[in-house]
């Protein structure tokens, strides 16, 4: 179980996932070396990983979220096919180990050239579906409450960085630096230099850029069960569209909410629920949820296995514990 240094470690990580050691220490008030040894043992022992994102709206990517309905048997293969590709985030079993969601990015301007052409191929597929994600009103930079608890007002304002969203134009070497950077958000300059065949001043630079607009943040990875949500759900939603807005921002304010998407197709909002077990998600439902006009209709899908997070598998650039993660910027 998280103690309290630990929950006030993963807030600043979220926070700033690129901190120095040091910095975190001093706002926390312990010593760089405590720092350091829980950020190990969070690594080792509950699977922690920073990794730092583009965020498709300020980058120029599309979001498709696709839904597949499988055959007994086959969901783990079809499944592990989809981890394995490079342009898939969040591969998750689901509804009984039937189902398979995944998101897919793609560049905006090439929407149409998705998965789904091969998909159907796939012995053992028996439905598939693609939604376009239009708008996120949780989730991406903004984490799901229940991991983000751990410091003060004041403890968190040390670690939050002004933010001027603004869409860029994208630099030859932001595909390798997003690559590397998804992989291991606390690679040291050399390294990221090294990735990107820059210099480590240049990348630094690229990074401040990226962060300042809005284009690239930080995201911490570790199991949810470790925060008491043993128990998610994946909530397929149709709403009326005059109150799509006033639903979604409602819903981003409920903690039990990771993720708060409007999409398009038959159902229109999405959201990802995590609760305490089942009797907390169905409370959930039936009290919470229940409650807001504007919901016509709820499928839920409860989530067995999350397969892939939103980072990449493999560690391609060395991700070595040591000076190189005090070295960030």
């Amino acid at each position: 179980m998280l103690d309290d240094l630990d929950r006030a470690l993963i807030h600043a990580l979220q926070l700033d996932g690129r901190a120095p050691f040091a910095r975190i220490g001093a706002v926390l008030g312990v010593s760089t070396q405590t720092v350091a040894r829980r950020y190990r043992r969070l690594r080792a022992e509950a699977g922690l990983r920073v990794v730092g994102l583009p965020d498709p709206h300020r980058t120029g990517q599309a979001q498709w979220l696709v839904r597949l309905t499988v055959v007994p048997g086959v969901a783990q293969r079809v499944a592990t096919a989809l981890v394995r590709r490079t342009d898939t985030t969040w591969v998750k079993l689901a509804g009984g180990g039937t189902e398979i969601c995944a998101v897919v990015l793609t560049p905006a301007e090439h929407d149409h050239s998705l998965l789904l052409r091969d998909i159907p191929r796939t012995a053992g597929i028996t439905g598939v579906s693609a939604h376009r994600m239009l708008h996120t009103y949780l989730g991406g930079p903004s984490a799901w409450r229940g991991r983000v608890d751990g410091l003060t007002e004041e403890q968190q304002a040390q670690f939050t960085a002004d933010v001027s969203p603004r869409p860029m134009a994208p630099a030859e070497t932001d595909a390798a630096l997003f690559t590397a950077l998804g992989h291991e958000g606390r690679a040291g300059q050399a390294e990221l230099a090294a990735a990107t065949g820059r210099s480590p001043a240049v990348v630094a630079r690229r990074i401040a850029d990226l962060r300042a607009a809005g284009a690239l943040f930080f995201d911490v990875e570790i199991d949810a069960a470790l925060f008491g949500a043993t128990t998610q759900a994946l909530l397929w939603m149709a709403v009326a569209p005059a109150d799509l807005d006033t639903v979604g921002t409602t819903l981003a304010e409920h903690r039990e909410l990771a993720v708060v998407a409007a999409t398009t197709g038959p159902t229109n909002l999405l959201a990802h629920a995590l609760c305490t077990d089942a009797a907390d998600l169905h409370r959930y439902l039936t009290q919470r949820l229940g409650a807001i006009t504007g919901v016509r209709a709820c499928e839920t899908a409860p989530v067995l296995r999350t397969l892939k997070a939103a980072s990449p598998i493999g560690t391609p650039i060395p991700a070595r514990i040591g000076p190189s993660e005090r070295a960030t910027g």
